[in-house]
């Protein structure tokens, strides 16, 4: 097959260049500069007057047919991709290097009951049987193949006929249409590419590992996030025991559902009760310590927010926050002292969510007070108290979603106390529970003093 041409066009402005550059001489942007393919001449000049395939259909015209979601063997994934994987999809999935992409994806692969095959550009054959061995899984069924070529990945895709296929990863695969070396943003947009459109035409469902930044973010272009239908990112310590996925995008499920597994010997696990798991060493007499009702995707999720507070000996105290957005913590202390009258400006404050989970509702910023002031006074809360709500600046109590159902959670867990907004009070008692609404700051300062 011959090598197509190529040529260096900026992202700003659209120049073009026969090589690359680190800036553009048209706009004057640096690093902008990336490499794409050129259409042959036959392509090119085709234009409006070449044999057209696609037709223009009336929405009202097409069968609108619920998609067939396929069983991964695993509740939380099942959970997490909205009741399956769709035929036809592309599923991206990040996450820090050793947290268990590949081992998860591997188990999957073992489990559903359809043809599956699995790239990989990491690792070769002998390592992937080691991994499956060691996991305990079923050697039988399951193809394999290495390669990085996606041209050949293709082509042998389009003779085995699989239903599910794992790329491991797109970071290591290439296209001979261009001469950037893999990992680059050019090889992994246009390789990328290939497997959408091999993806939709075939209705093989296509999960993409991906590398991720420093930062935490998936590496290559922003554009590889647009073009699949689902991302997932795992999070989560590589030495913590307890692993969850979130969706961040997904068009056939609900953003920002988490799935909760546990790291054992034989692989993942997944968790059917997380709310147990993250209050199993929860202790209501401890200083500093409340719980909180959090709601991710779908289902309500206890957590337990800790926070220290001590003296601080540096002339700008620290505030540090694992799990919970650090800049949100330091306008909650700023209307606890402007509307309760508790300053903390000489304290450093650290805050912490038990168990890894990121909370990004606005939800926790009552719980996130009420532990900042157990910690400041020595003093534990009352026992049994779930807590929830968002602080606005004027020091009002606003209501979250779904406040029923964040109540009937932790009645079930065994929770007799909680202090909510206003207007998330239930119509009707819930049973063994005694609620306190609260509809601004200082009226619920007076429950716990």
């Amino acid at each position: 097959m011959a090598k197509a041409k190529s040529v260096f066009q900026c992202q700003h402005c659209a120049a073009q260049y026969p090589k690359w550059a680190g800036q553009c001489s048209d706009c004057g942007a640096w690093n902008s500069l990336s490499e794409t393919p050129v259409l042959p001449p036959s392509v090119r000049q085709q234009g409006y007057a070449g044999q057209i395939t696609a037709t223009v259909t009336s929405l009202s015209d097409i069968n609108s047919q619920e998609q067939r979601h396929l069983s991964t063997g695993n509740s939380e994934l099942d959970r997490v991709l909205g009741g399956g994987i769709v035929a036809g999809s592309v599923i991206l999935i990040g996450g820090d290097p050793g947290i268990g992409k590949s081992t998860l994806l591997l188990q999957t692969l073992t489990q559903i009951q359809q043809p599956a095959l699995y790239v990989t550009g990491e690792e070769s054959l002998e390592q992937v049987r080691l991994r499956a061995e060691r996991l305990g899984l079923p050697l039988t069924g399951l193809k394999v193949l290495a390669a990085t070529q996606i041209e050949t990945i293709l082509t042998l895709a389009q003779q085995e006929r699989p239903s599910v296929m794992v790329i491991d990863s797109i970071q290591t695969i290439y296209t001979e249409d261009l001469s950037s070396a893999p990992g680059g943003v050019a090889q992994i947009r246009e390789s990328a590419a290939k497997l959408v459109q091999y993806a939709k035409q075939s209705g093989c469902a296509v999960f993409l590992v991906g590398h991720v930044t420093k930062e935490g973010a998936l590496a290559g272009p922003r554009v590889l996030e647009h073009m699949v239908d689902t991302v997932l990112y795992f999070e989560g310590q590589a030495d913590n025991r307890f692993r969850a996925v979130r969706a961040i995008k997904n068009r056939f499920g609900a953003v920002n559902e988490l799935g909760v597994f546990a790291m054992t010997d034989k692989g993942l696990r997944e968790v059917s009760n997380p709310s147990a798991l993250f209050l199993s060493s929860y202790q209501s007499e401890t200083p500093g310590s409340v719980v909180m009702v959090t709601w991710e995707g779908t289902r309500p999720l206890l957590v337990e927010v800790q926070a220290l507070v001590d003296e601080s000996h540096l002339g700008n105290p620290r505030r540090v926050t694992v799990g919970l957005d650090q800049n949100r913590l330091s306008m909650l202390l700023a209307v606890l002292h402007r509307h309760g009258g508790i300053p903390t400006y000489d304290k450093d404050v650290f805050l912490n969510v038990v168990g890894g989970v990121r909370v990004s509702e606005t939800a926790a910023d009552l719980a996130a007070i009420f532990a900042v002031l157990s910690s400041l006074h020595n003093t534990s809360l009352m026992p049994h108290l779930v807590v929830f709500g968002e602080v606005g600046l004027a020091g009002e109590i606003r209501p979250v979603q779904s406040g029923q159902e964040r109540l009937k959670e932790a009645a079930k867990h065994g929770f007799t106390h909680a202090i909510v907004p206003a207007a998330n009070q239930p119509k009707q008692p819930i049973p063994g529970m005694q609620i306190f609404p609260v509809k601004h700051l200082a009226e619920a300062l007076t429950l716990i003093r």
